[in-house]
């Protein structure tokens, strides 16, 4: 009874307040268009901003997002303050959480919920396997701060791989904010167009030792090419090196469905269009595994992400890859 006195508490106050939201969302997506730096991704705020409300709702402790999000170029402070603002009062209130930032993440997950529910997969992976390894790599790092939530005591040494001009921009605001960085090297490079590893490799990273790489929310925004390329780089790394990733299937690219549309059209205006997706042919977990094997890699756990029926496809998945 409490439960539901909470839930209804929680959702007639954002009712109430929806006003202030629209109006703090209009200034922040208005800010973003029009002030959107050259180079930088739009879509990597996405992240960042489940985490900084995650940690807003006590669920999970992010100081470095709290600190790095307002900072960002195209988030204004009022902006920001306007959108949180209500659903934070409301579970200030009523102590509610609703189940898009819960953490642990529990249940099935929808394509809205996906950049929220990632979040438990991949902590978890790290938590697991970080602990054998002393290279941690973020292969398309936007602005995870994952390393920075580290101990301070870990003998890791984090690399973040990112486009040049993301990078810069993580590190300036990193700096602003005040963040140790101390123990993190920054690779600039473009997966599409460089050679990464090298970099990596320039960057003291020893490709004889096992390492963990992270590669969060990318997979879509290359080309088959550069996915490719990519698991053969991490393959050619030592034995017992693991590549944690999610990635959609062709379902994103090719379902007529209202929500694939507008994702695909608001990820173009952004300019970070979707490109590639794993066959969808059930069970789409066999073309993930036929795909990494091409590669080099092997396929050590998965979980499939949407209902695999005879009229129904897995829109992505979780995983985890090891070489062998």
């Amino acid at each position: 009874m409490r439960k539901r006195a909470a839930t209804f508490s929680f959702y007639a106050l954002m009712v109430v307040l929806f006003p202030v939201t629209l109006v703090g969302f209009v200034i922040w997506v208005g800010k973003l268009l029009i002030g959107k730096t050259p180079g930088v991704s739009t879509t990597a705020q996405g992240p960042l901003s489940a985490r900084w409300t995650m940690h807003n709702f006590g669920v999970r402790e992010d100081d470095a997002a709290n600190r790095l999000l307002p900072l960002l170029p195209g988030v204004p402070w009022l902006g920001i303050r306007l959108a949180s603002w209500p659903m934070l009062f409301a579970h200030a209130v009523t102590g509610f959480v609703p189940k898009t930032y819960r953490y642990p993440f529990e249940g099935d997950i929808a394509p809205q919920a996906l950049a929220a529910a990632r979040v438990t997969f991949f902590d978890d992976v790290v938590d697991r396997f970080l602990p054998d390894v002393d290279q941690f790599v973020l292969l398309g790092a936007g602005f995870d701060t994952r390393p920075y939530r580290l101990p301070s005591d870990t003998p890791v040494r984090s690399f973040e791989v990112e486009t040049p001009n993301t990078l810069a921009v993580k590190r300036e605001m990193l700096d602003k904010a005040g963040v140790d960085t101390s123990k993190v090297a920054f690779v600039a490079a473009d997966f599409e167009t460089e050679d990464w590893l090298g970099k990596l490799v320039e960057a003291g990273f020893d490709t004889g030792r096992p390492a963990l790489f992270l590669w969060e929310g990318v997979l879509i925004y290359l080309d088959r090419e550069a996915v490719e390329d990519t698991l053969r780089k991490v393959a050619s790394c030592a034995k017992g090196t693991f590549l944690t990733f999610d990635y959609y299937t062709s379902v994103s690219l090719e379902s007529k469905n209202a929500y694939w549309r507008f994702a695909r059209a608001s990820t173009k205006a952004a300019g970070e269009p979707l490109k590639f997706g794993v066959d969808s042919t059930p069970p789409s977990r066999e073309r993930l595994s036929e795909l990494l094997r091409s590669c080099g890699l092997a396929l050590s756990e998965q979980r499939t992400l949407g209902r695999e029926t005879e009229t129904e496809r897995a829109w992505g998945g979780f995983a985890i890859a090891v070489v062998e």
